[in-house]
């Protein structure tokens, strides 16, 4: 093959690289910079927390245990924990986190005190500016109803039904578990697991090792990021690149989810917006009228689409 055709090879891969990227939404990109400012929980980079990203980890094929160690500290130096407990959406966030089966196939027996657990954890979230937001706005386009109980059911159908992950399994998952938790699949694929709160736990309690950042070559992230792409092991079990927001607050992150999952019906859906200083795809899938998943996909941060396009 000739020189020439390779490089019109290549012209042609990047171009439909860059077609297959949804448009800015730009109405998107406005409610969630407005819900950003409401977000009223959010903790502080530097104040509330502190990040060590270390190093830009390297490849690792789904499934595949081997993995090289590019961040030698934990990804959290501190977290003022004094907030977890004092702030009620994050307290009764970590409630919820020990009521799953970590391993797919194996059903979840919910208990009564968990159902209550879960009810407190809505109320909660419904109270804060953030989701009353997004209810408003939900509202508006006639997909939610405007009576807050009517909305908490449909927030309880959209992260807490359980389903089944594989065909012949039990009820073995739900969307809050997937997204907030996460799971093991065939006891060597880590899935899920979207969420800062339960990775600085989990990371305290030594039953997960931060292996190093994920990014494009012209990207360093910083420690102030609010969405980080990042390769780490859970039980031993690695997650070759998982992103999450960093420091928001778990009815920012449910309230984000909820309006792209509402406003869409296909299986899967990809909205391209910007929030604060960050560009990112937002990720759902649905499973039927559940959530199968949901994460934040850095493609910029410190404003860096920006200066790109005004130049």
């Amino acid at each position: 093959m000739t020189s020439r055709m390779i490089w019109i090879l290549v012209v042609l891969c990047c171009t439909g690289l860059d077609a297959a990227r949804p448009a800015l939404n730009q109405e998107l990109s406005t409610l969630f910079n407005e819900m950003w400012r409401l977000d009223t929980n959010r903790m502080s980079p530097g104040v509330d927390y502190t990040l060590s990203v270390q190093g830009r980890a390297g490849f690792v094929a789904q499934g595949s245990q081997a993995v090289t160690d590019h961040a030698a500290l934990p990804l959290f130096t501190s977290v003022n924990e004094t907030k977890f407990q004092t702030i009620t959406t994050f307290s009764r966030l970590i409630t919820l986190l020990d009521n799953y089966e970590r391993s797919t196939g194996v059903a979840e027996q919910v208990t009564t005190e968990e159902l209550l657990e879960i009810s407190q954890f809505l109320d909660a979230v419904m109270q804060t500016p953030v989701m009353k937001r997004a209810h408003q706005y939900l509202v508006s386009k006639r997909l939610s109803n405007s009576d807050v109980r009517q909305f908490k059911e449909q927030l309880k159908l959209i992260w807490f039904q359980l389903y089944r992950r594989q065909r012949n399994s039990r009820l073995d998952s739900c969307g809050f578990e997937h997204v907030f938790v996460g799971e093991t699949r065939s006891g060597n694929e880590l899935i899920g697991f979207h969420n800062w709160v339960q990775f600085y736990l989990q990371e305290k309690n030594r039953h997960l090792d931060y292996k190093g950042f994920k990014a494009g070559h012209r990207d360093l992230p910083d420690q102030d990021d609010h969405v980080l792409n990042l390769q780490f092991t859970w039980h031993g079990v690695v997650k070759p690149v998982g992103s999450a927001f960093i420091g928001t607050s778990p009815e920012f992150e449910m309230a984000l989810y909820t309006v792209v999952f509402l406003l869409n019906t296909d299986r899967s859906t990809i909205e391209l917006v910007n929030i604060d200083q960050c560009q990112m795809e937002l990720v759902v899938v649905r499973h039927g009228r559940s959530l199968e998943t949901a994460y934040p996909k850095l493609l910029s941060s410190n404003s860096r689409h920006v200066r790109q396009h005004s130049h």
